[in-house]
């Protein structure tokens, strides 16, 4: 696979996040567009993510698999509204790449109280790294 279609696949794993509450917020799809500019996804491939079903891929590297749970936690937060489909899911992915569950658990909670919704990327790698040990 090369390095577009992975940036493809991890991006549409996003839009499938996005919509797992039912509905597509405004902030969620401008967050979703910045990610797209940001990965260099053609405009009618991203377009194109939102009409097609959605595949787990592997990611290979625990440090790309914590990139994309927090750009996932983001996109939670980003409209504003924390819907309860929304935090089984993002627990459930965190399972599925391989994280582990304690930490997943640390990074949301210090998402939750933060006031943009955001924490330093020091805390969340060193918050994963203590679970290693």
């Amino acid at each position: 696979m090369n390095a577009y279609e992975e940036k493809l696949n991890l991006l549409a794993e996003m839009v499938s996040f996005a919509v797992v509450d039912g509905k597509l917020h405004p902030r969620e799809l401008q967050f979703l567009t910045l990610v797209a500019d940001e990965l260099q996804i053609a405009p009618e491939d991203f377009k194109q993510l939102f009409h097609q079903e959605s595949y787990p891929v592997v990611i290979k590297s625990h440090f790309q698999r914590i990139q994309q749970f927090y750009r996932l936690a983001l996109l939670m937060h980003c409209d504003g509204i924390l819907h309860e489909r929304e935090r089984k899911a993002i627990n459930e992915i965190g399972v599925t790449m391989g994280l582990n569950p304690h930490a997943v658990k640390r990074v949301l909670q210090a998402m939750e109280i933060s006031p943009t919704g955001m924490i330093a990327p020091e805390f969340l790698l060193e918050v994963f790294q203590e679970q290693s040990n």
